[in-house]
């Protein structure tokens, strides 16, 4: 399964946001994309969760439309883990957590429901704070707890062959060094299990490092898509970020200067 964006546009009044996108997220990989500020990443995320309705183009999850599927099929599907979450209420981090639970009708699922909370806490490493109340949380924790409430959202059985993507706006912000290679290191696990991933990224040699595919904006537009070595080119990145860089082609690294 695929999530195929075809001629994506997006306007307000006379001001283009996006102009005629065209993207494909494939189960399995890790699709990065990058670009400065303003360049309409979040928009185009917004529309591929459904979100936004775009003024031109059509956002397909496979051969469904978006646009004809219900919000419990659209989570099913996806999760997403946008910039800002906002919670109100004075919810435990556990809480927060098994908000992601969806069974879509399916049983079976809830009898391995606290056995998915206590894996996936686990591995973001949030056990300690399960008790703790999310809004007295810092930044960077909170940022970890809403990634577990994603996975949790994507649970499935071990023989499942349900086909998912996680679709993640900026999700190492606010992270220490530590926990923002654990989280790749987790995305690049899922990827690898099957998942389809697309995370908006700013820093290019995490992107370099954990991405199969980058995509390039800027200015509403899609510049280029392509694998990191043949994308992270410094005479294109200077084009685009109005900056020197050097590319080491052996590691990948990216420099500024």
């Amino acid at each position: 399964m695929t999530i195929k964006l075809s001629n994506i546009s997006y306007q307000v009044n006379d001001l283009v946001i996006l102009n005629d996108v065209s993207l494909e997220i494939k189960n399995g990989e890790v699709l990065s994309l990058v670009g400065p500020n303003g360049a309409g990443k979040s928009t185009l995320l917004n529309i591929m969760t459904g979100d936004l309705e775009p003024t031109n183009g059509c956002v397909r999850y496979e051969k469904y439309n978006l646009k004809d599927l219900d919000i419990i099929d659209r989570s099913f599907y996806r999760g997403v883990m946008s910039q800002a979450q906002q919670i109100v209420f004075d919810f435990s981090v556990k809480e927060i957590i098994e908000m992601g639970w969806i069974e879509k009708g399916v049983s079976s699922y809830s009898n391995d429901f606290s056995k998915a909370v206590k894996e996936i806490s686990s591995l973001c490493d949030l056990e300690n704070l399960l008790e703790r109340k999310f809004n007295r949380l810092s930044g960077g924790e909170q940022r970890r707890v809403h990634f577990a409430r994603t996975l949790l959202q994507l649970w499935r059985p071990s023989n499942s062959k349900d086909p998912i993507f996680m679709l993640l706006d900026e999700p190492t912000a606010n992270l220490d060094l530590y926990y923002e290679i654990k989280l790749m290191e987790i995305i690049k696990m899922k990827a690898n299990e099957g998942v389809g991933v697309f995370l908006i990224m700013h820093d290019l040699n995490l992107a370099a490092k954990y991405s199969n595919r980058i995509a390039l904006m800027s200015d509403g537009s899609l510049i280029q898509v392509d694998t990191p070595i043949n994308i992270l080119d410094p005479s294109l990145l200077k084009r685009i970020y109005n900056l020197d860089m050097s590319v080491d082609k052996a590691t990948m690294k990216v420099s500024y200067f």
